[in-house]
């Protein structure tokens, strides 16, 4: 059954840039620098192992006032090396530390893409924020980008203290961009429209009226399926890859910001018990769903 299901996700969802736009490089001293990347102290590049057996690619980008992290799942039909752009302007409008990485098979991450491959390499990314940085559930805000919705919401799922989830031109479920079904079938993926219901914290929805991969529906259905709505941003007349040009983007993601921060003043939520892992128009290019 696994099998089937990384066949269904292969088929329709992963389109890694052929040849990736990076590479990692091993300097003398044991650091990994990456290609085409000016240097700059603030940027840390990182090799993490992950569960499935892959090795996958995460940059950290810090800011010297960062109150939050956010934590990127980027789109399909791209990799790191073309979302350096966006990283920078996010860390500068909004103030954040951004941690970024590429999904097994993408840019220069090892093995091939699969549903379940995205779940092991954002656990290992969020391990990673907690042992090296320090990141608490409470400053961490996860955002994903049409396929990166995927293992924003498994991982949102299971995270109960997580400060807040950003889901841009975000999808159902695999199935569902492809065919308007009512019921989910079990070789499926991406269920986020089950998953949005497990999720505890503030959730802004940005979906672009005139998207053409992804229809403006499955944004307005997560967003009246989440039990803690944020303001949501229905960009008029913006399509599926280039929301981020639109002015009300980056001021919309600021003010969510800003909420985020006065309800972090607030008494913290109780602690939960822990949740199982699953084992027990620019460069901005994203999701190509279609038959190969």
């Amino acid at each position: 059954m696994g099998n089937v299901t990384s066949s269904v996700a292969s088929r329709f969802a992963f389109f890694p840039p052929d040849p990736p736009t990076y590479d990692v490089l091993a300097e003398p001293d044991g650091r990994v620098v990456f290609s085409g990347l000016a240097a700059d102290k603030n940027v840390n590049v990182h090799l993490l192992d992950t569960k499935g057996g892959n090795r996958v690619v995460a940059t950290f980008w810090k800011h010297p006032f960062a109150r939050f992290t956010l934590l990127y799942s980027h789109g399909n039909a791209a990799d790191l090396g073309q979302m350096m752009e966006l990283f920078v302007e996010l860390r500068a409008h909004l103030k954040v530390n951004i941690m970024s990485y590429d999904y097994s098979g993408y840019g220069a991450s090892t093995g091939k893409p699969s549903e379940f491959d995205t779940y092991y390499d954002i656990e290992a990314v969020y391990n990673c924020l907690k042992r090296d940085y320090g990141v608490k559930q409470e400053d961490l805000i996860i955002y994903g980008q049409s396929v990166g919705s995927g293992p924003t919401l498994h991982l949102a799922a299971r995270l109960k203290r997580l400060r807040g989830v950003v889901l841009h031109s975000a999808i159902l479920s695999g199935i569902r961009v492809i065919y308007p079904v009512k019921l989910t079938f079990w070789f499926d993926i991406f269920k986020n429209i089950d998953k949005i219901r497990q999720v505890t914290c503030p959730v802004l929805v940005i979906h672009g009226t005139s998207d053409e991969i992804v229809d403006f529906s499955h944004g307005k259905r997560l967003w009246e399926l989440a039990k803690e709505k944020y303001e949501p941003l229905w960009v008029n007349g913006g399509g599926h890859c280039n929301l981020e040009t639109y002015p009300e983007y980056i001021k919309h993601l600021r003010k969510f910001i800003k909420a985020l921060e006065k309800m972090s003043l607030q008494k913290p939520k109780k602690e939960p018990a822990p949740s199982p892992s699953i084992t027990d128009d620019r460069n901005f290019r994203c999701l190509r769903f279609g038959i190969r």
